[in-house]
């Protein structure tokens, strides 16, 4: 009786999250840039990462896309795109003065967030921003406002600490892609210090991000093992590493398939997979098939939410 010359992969079940990976704002920056290249040809200058993922990036820069991280660095008479985190008032009003063709990306619910800045500001209300300090998002929205009338609050701790001239005059928004469960402790914090404390009447922290987290504290528990797709300078995505980490699961976050480390699945028979909200499905795609090579894998979907959210293009692109 012959044996198999192949060896026996030892069992793994493979739980992947649903919704991961692109979302609705995501899409629409990366087809931004990519519509604008087509329709005036390259280059086309993005300023900042388009998304924080180092895969898009590069596959734009492939197709005629160069990235730089302030203004000046656009050459006169070129296509200019901002980022899908949103950007200072000042960056559109230099690029107007000097004539550039720009394109913005900002995804529109960090757009809402910065009309709601403009409304509290206008009404006379100090702001609180719940975010992180450094996050382009954070340094866009800041920039929406005179100086001044922002303070940062990042942590439980500096929203027990933060003081305000007129505690019956103040207004607080977030940051779209935090801890869901971290924000709510420090809104409730500072209701609780502040009682007549303007909120948004909705969610800042954006539906994907909030979905996405509830995916991962869905199949955490059954997993020995979370791997989180996404990379490190996406907010979005180490929220995803902190949630599972918070279910009692081990979890990493890895840019892509080749960062996995195999030491990781010791004694593991179930690994969770989920990608940030600016991760293509792709990767997913080549961590499922590198899974494949050293066990014999066993795929299930778990469904938590379906998302069919679409946002517009610019007019001039939409055609």
């Amino acid at each position: 009786m012959s044996s198999s010359p192949f060896p026996l992969l030892p069992p793994l079940r493979v739980v992947v999250a649903a919704p991961r990976g692109f979302c609705a704002g995501v899409d629409r920056a990366v087809t931004i840039v990519e519509r604008a290249i087509e329709r005036f040809g390259a280059p086309v200058y993005v300023r900042h990462e388009i998304v924080h993922n180092a895969h898009v990036v590069d596959a734009l820069k492939v197709k005629g896309a160069v990235f730089v991280e302030e203004l000046d660095e656009v050459p006169d008479g070129v296509p200019v795109v901002f980022s899908a985190h949103g950007v200072p008032k000042s960056v559109p009003v230099a690029a107007a003065a000097r004539g550039l063709n720009y394109l913005d990306a900002t995804c529109p619910l960090v757009s809402k967030v910065h009309r709601q800045a403009e409304r509290l500001v206008a009404q006379g209300r100090p702001i609180l921003f719940i975010g992180h300090a450094g996050h382009p998002e954070v340094i866009g929205t800041f920039g929406q406002v005179p100086p001044g009338t922002m303070t940062l609050v990042e942590t439980l701790a500096d929203a027990e600490a933060v003081t305000i001239a007129d505690p019956d005059n103040v207004g607080f928004l977030t940051q779209t892609t935090l801890s869901v469960d971290d924000t709510a402790a420090i809104v409730a914090c500072l209701q609780r210090r502040f009682p007549a404390i303007s909120g948004p009447k909705g969610e800042d922290i954006c539906y994907a991000t909030s979905n996405r987290q509830a995916a991962v504290k869905q199949i955490a528990p059954q997993c020995d093992l979370v791997l989180v797709i996404g990379a490190v300078n996406s907010s979005n995505s180490q929220r995803l590493r902190e949630v599972a980490e918070r279910s009692g699961t081990r979890a990493y976050l890895i840019p892509c398939a080749a960062d996995l480390d195999w030491d990781w699945f010791d004694g593991v028979a179930t690994v969770g997979v989920t990608a940030g909200a600016s991760a293509p499905e792709v990767l997913v795609q080549e961590l499922m098939t590198l899974l494949a090579t050293r066990y014999k894998t066993a795929t299930d979907i778990v469904t938590s939410a379906v998302e069919d959210v679409v946002f517009k293009l610019p007019r001039g692109l939409d055609a």
